[in-house]
């Protein structure tokens, strides 16, 4: 105890609030270039610019639902499983189970929904916009999009020829 105290004593704050200390702009021959500030990686999110809304996309391209799926795969199957079944692993150890996205209400739901429960969070989902920006989450809303159409197609969603073997099984 005794020693603690003396070596709190010897503590100065003033030297430790006052503490010679580098500005942006300095010169500091410690870094290459001598800058004290140096340039930032690239990729990088400065973090007085957090990430930016953009537009819903017009179409669906392969690349967008290809980066979706990417997306989906690392940060909602977790919870969702790999179909949207809402048995992803999470669940399987006792956490509470997401609605399946073939539900009749989330067949209905826009893309805007989804962008929206990713980015703000429902119920026991929290939101992902730190994590996911905004790109990314059109492009996941665009994966769950097609994961829905995928395991509810109706008729009109098959191509005429298979519409055709449909109609008449003898072709």
């Amino acid at each position: 105890m005794l020693i603690a105290c003396v070596a709190l004593a010897g503590c100065d704050q003033a030297n430790m609030v006052s503490q010679g200390k580098s500005q942006t702009w300095d010169k500091d021959t410690f870094l290459p270039q001598d800058a004290a500030m140096q340039t930032p990686v690239p990729g990088s999110v400065p973090r007085d610019q957090p990430n930016q809304p953009v537009g819903q996309p017009t179409s669906m391209t392969p690349a967008l639902l290809a980066r979706g799926h990417e997306r989906y795969d690392i940060f909602c199957t977790p919870c969702h499983g790999l179909a949207g079944q809402g048995d992803g692993m999470i669940v399987q150890r006792g956490f509470p189970k997401p609605p399946a996205f073939t539900d009749d209400r989330l067949m209905r739901a826009k893309a805007q929904y989804f962008y929206d429960v990713i980015s703000t969070g429902r119920g026991t989902m929290y939101s992902y916009a730190e994590q996911v920006p905004p790109a990314d989450l059109w492009a996941i809303a665009a994966y769950i999009r097609a994961l829905q159409v995928s395991q509810r197609p109706t008729f009109a969603d098959l191509p005429t020829e298979d519409q055709a073997k449909l109609m008449d099984p003898a072709k």
